[in-house]
């Protein structure tokens, strides 16, 4: 089966194929296959919204069966933003850096011990009509350190690290982070249904 999933994030994609590698006859195939660039605007108010919107569009486009996730970061300290809004925390087009430094900022005067944050993803996958297949989410529990830590990973991945862990998810190889991390979680729900 072709899956085509809505990311232009090669990082994504790569995690992806290794989450799902061991599904039968999968293939999954980036956005770039496409030609021309799908202009979505996530202006959803919950993950959920954001992965659907996101699947539909490029279902829409490409005819095929699309894959896609909405996820951020949830930090209790600052009412569970970024949120919905991780990506573009320091404003639209921010690279990863730049949400960082923000979130850090945000947090100056926060205490380690209530740094407490969480990864959450939702995955929607629907069919070439934009018909909902499935949906499923997964969540990894953790805390934000005080400055960026490890080469590895996107995002905010510098900055957590996962209960039960001393090593932020930059500092984790691929297949460590790929035990453990949300969109892991998800992505092992979703199996049952990529095997339906």
């Amino acid at each position: 089966m072709r899956v085509i999933v809505s990311t232009g994030n090669q990082g994504k994609l790569g995690e992806y194929q290794r989450l799902l590698a061991d599904v039968p006859d999968l293939v999954l195939e980036s956005m770039a296959t496409l030609g021309e660039p799908v202009e979505i605007v996530e202006d959803g108010e919950t993950f959920v919204a954001n992965a659907l919107k996101k699947a539909r569009a490029v279902a829409a486009v490409s005819g095929m069966v699309a894959l896609a996730d909405d996820s951020g970061l949830e930090v209790d300290a600052l009412g569970g933003r970024p949120g919905v809004h991780s990506a573009r925390y320091a404003g639209e087009g921010a690279s990863d850096a730049e949400n960082n430094e923000k979130l850090l900022d945000a947090l100056t005067e926060v205490p380690e011990g209530r740094r407490t944050a969480r990864f959450r993803c939702t995955i929607a996958l629907v069919d070439a009509m934009g018909t909902e297949i499935a949906v499923v989410d997964g969540a990894c529990e953790g805390r934000i350190v005080t400055a960026p830590q490890g080469q590895h990973g996107f995002g905010y991945d510098p900055l957590f690290v996962a209960e039960g862990r001393h090593k932020t998810m930059a500092e984790l190889s691929p297949d460590e982070k790929n035990q453990i991390s949300h969109r892991a979680q998800a992505a092992s729900k979703l199996k049952a249904a990529l095997r339906r």
